[in-house]
């Protein structure tokens, strides 16, 4: 596992938190400082509107400011008007989640399932069992996190063991899920009696969570050159990351700032650049629209010369799977995405070329997966959607 730097700063009139690897940036998020991100807020909000035909309602979680909440599965909403079931109706008080920002037009996403998240857990309202990270392979290892979790299991809310839990230490463990164990008893005893628009529970902020949500084994070293950011990094580590405030460093260097050293801004703007070149003369062209991003693999200058011209499309293709994985985690790029490799021939080499996909995807954070690929030879892959994607991250900087 390669080890990682995540640097954090101020850029322009938004807090930059970028991850390098070996001095190459794989993955940022940009919070403007004149809009606070409201993903991970708890709210006591009003129904508006019940919108039967998408089997959706559209909840006030602040004063003039709605959300969309999927009406599949309500079993385990939480109501502060008085109810004789869980089916929601217009004027309910309900305690939501945000789970997905807004993006473009289309409304944040809220969700009744409230869930608690640290570093080495996530605790689950309304699902109720002991599960671990699929990214912990080890059978060993997964029952020894279950073991030391299980005791405390409650009837409640459900524990889910994260991937930065393998290795960890049972009183970090522990530590940790009695400090998400009181947020959960306070806002559920509590929470419900407070009037309507209600914030029961703010987030940390997005740079904050940067810490938090990192590959915690890979992470080698905290750095930002701001004293006020370094304050408050330190007193969350202290809160809630103890272990990890070895690792925080002051930047101090009156000649030179973060940015300058590392280039982030220039970084930046090549990023979100629509071409990207491969090492073998082939190019990826990345095209993000509302509804999904359209990537396409061409040959390039990869084919100058070369007389095997279907095992250099399979060279470039394999190239472009390691790329399109890489970009995806540093473009924030999810939810739908398409991908038109060239075209070969083989069919072996078809599955050789999803196979190493997969591969790779298996490094992203997020969960990405490889759903087929198409008798046109399109390859769909999807990506869990969270924050805005990079590229509108930095249009609101």
């Amino acid at each position: 596992m390669e080890k990682t730097k995540l640097l954090i700063t101020e850029l322009k009139q938004g807090i930059v938190s970028a991850y390098y690897e070996k001095d190459r940036m794989v993955q940022v998020n940009i919070e403007p400082a004149q809009a606070e991100s409201v993903l991970g807020n708890i709210y006591l909000g009003q129904v508006k509107n019940i919108v039967k035909n998408i089997n959706a309602a559209f909840v006030e979680y602040e004063k003039g400011k709605m959300c969309y909440l999927s009406l599949k599965d309500t079993e385990g909403a939480v109501f502060a008007n008085p109810k004789r079931n869980t089916k929601i109706c217009e004027g309910d008080t309900v305690i939501i989640q945000i789970s997905k920002e807004d993006v473009k037009t289309k409304a944040p996403v809220a969700t009744v399932f409230i869930c608690f998240t640290g570093k080495y857990l996530v605790l689950t309202h309304g699902k109720t069992n002991l599960s671990v990270s699929g990214k912990i392979s080890a059978e060993e290892e997964r029952e020894r996190l279950k073991s030391i979790l299980r005791p405390y299991q409650k009837e409640t809310y459900g524990i889910i063991i994260r991937t930065n839990a393998q290795g960890a230490e049972e009183k970090s463990l522990l530590q940790e899920l009695r400090i998400l164990d009181s947020l959960y008893q306070n806002i559920m005893e509590f929470g419900v009696h407070k009037g309507r628009h209600a914030l029961l529970y703010k987030a940390p902020a997005n740079f904050l969570c940067s810490i938090r949500d990192g590959q915690a084994a890979a992470l080698s070293e905290i750095v930002t050159d701001k004293k006020e950011l370094y304050q408050q990094i330190r007193e969350y580590l202290n809160c809630y990351q103890a272990e990890d405030l070895e690792k925080l460093r002051l930047y101090e260097d009156e000649t030179t700032d973060l940015n300058r050293l590392y280039g982030i801004e220039t970084s930046l703007s090549k990023v979100v650049a629509k071409q990207v070149w491969l090492k073998s003369g082939g190019t990826l062209v990345i095209e993000p629209t509302e509804a999904l991003t359209v990537i396409d693999v061409n040959t390039g200058k990869a084919i100058k010369g070369n007389k095997k011209v279907q095992e250099t499309f399979f060279k470039v293709n394999l190239e472009a799977a390691k790329e399109i994985a890489f970009q995806l985690r540093l473009r924030n790029l999810s939810g739908i995405i398409i991908v038109d490799f060239i075209d070969l021939d083989s069919e072996e080499h078809k599955k050789e070329l999803l196979r190493a996909l997969k591969e790779y995807l298996k490094e992203d954070p997020l969960k990405a997966v490889v759903v087929d690929m198409t008798p046109l030879g399109l390859v769909e892959i999807t990506r869990k959607k969270l924050r805005k994607p990079l590229h509108e991250q930095l249009h609101h900087l």
